[in-house]
């Protein structure tokens, strides 16, 4: 029988000593994860700080700021892991043997952030600009280690991975400073179309929004089985397309209505704006 001072051979005093040196690295390893996760957290609000103040690149500063992030956390929870006893070069050498799994299975995870480097360095877009891409439309409101994210018309949060995004096709709507805006009206055939020129002119004069150059365009875009689809092109500033877009349709509708032009009521193909 075992004596009491001992289990299974083990002295007592030696399990103690045991327990308190285990469950020391433990309380050690979780005061590393939490106060080196709240050090990591100040140095990447610091660096975001700096980069703001340096008038850094949006794009930059959250891209940098996330990736900064995500060095330290590696390192705080490799610094935990090593108080814990576990042998970095054991545990290196178990992170190279997975290495070309975990690289396979996160082939496209990389590939975002090759993605994220090239959107940084080629610049199709910055925060704060209008695009489509993926099939999405909103605004650039971050650009991070592996994703893009954008804030539709509605609120809706898109997040785009940057490897598609920097392959694909990108619409940037607000890279130039002026941007074209297209109305449309169907016609009666039997319609004046000088006299239907003299209104809108009358309408584009009253809008001080529009830029004299390039000259505002007002012609017919295609005649349909029993109606003409009208055209009324202007440019405007890029930040202000949406509004003068609404306020022209609106305003060219009353004015043909005052003065007794009626629309047509045979649907027109509208085309896709060029």
């Amino acid at each position: 029988m075992a004596k009491q001072s001992e289990i299974f051979g083990i002295q007592y005093s030696e399990i103690q000593n045991l327990l308190v040196h285990v469950g020391t690295n433990i309380v050690l390893a979780i005061v590393i994860l939490v106060v080196g996760f709240w050090i990591s957290n100040l140095i990447t609000g610091a660096i975001r700080k700096v980069l703001k103040k340096s008038n850094t690149d949006e794009g930059l500063v959250t891209f940098m700021s996330s990736f900064t992030s995500l060095v330290f956390k590696v390192m705080v929870v490799v610094s935990a892991i090593s108080q814990l006893g576990v042998e970095m070069t054991s545990f290196v050498a178990l992170l190279g043997a997975a290495g070309l799994a975990i690289g396979l299975a996160f082939s496209g995870t990389l590939s975002n952030f090759a993605g994220g480097i090239m959107i940084l360095v080629l610049k199709p877009f910055k925060v704060n600009d209008k695009i489509m891409a993926l099939g999405e439309r909103g605004v650039v409101k971050e650009i991070q280690i592996f994703n893009t994210y954008l804030h539709t018309e509605d609120e809706k949060v898109v997040i785009l991975p940057n490897g598609p995004v920097a392959n694909g096709n990108i619409i940037n709507f607000t890279r130039q400073p002026l941007r074209r805006v297209d109305c449309y009206f169907n016609l009666n055939l039997n319609t004046d179309l000088e006299f239907i020129k003299t209104l809108v002119k009358t309408v584009l004069a009253d809008e001080k929004r529009i830029d004299a150059k390039p000259v505002p365009f007002i012609g017919v875009e295609s005649v349909h089985a029993g109606c003409i689809l009208l055209v009324v092109r202007v440019w405007t500033k890029t930040e202000q397309h949406s509004e003068v877009f609404y306020s022209l349709n609106e305003s060219i509708f009353n004015r043909l209505k005052e003065n007794g032009v009626q629309l047509s009521d045979n649907p027109a193909i509208i085309p896709v704006s060029k």
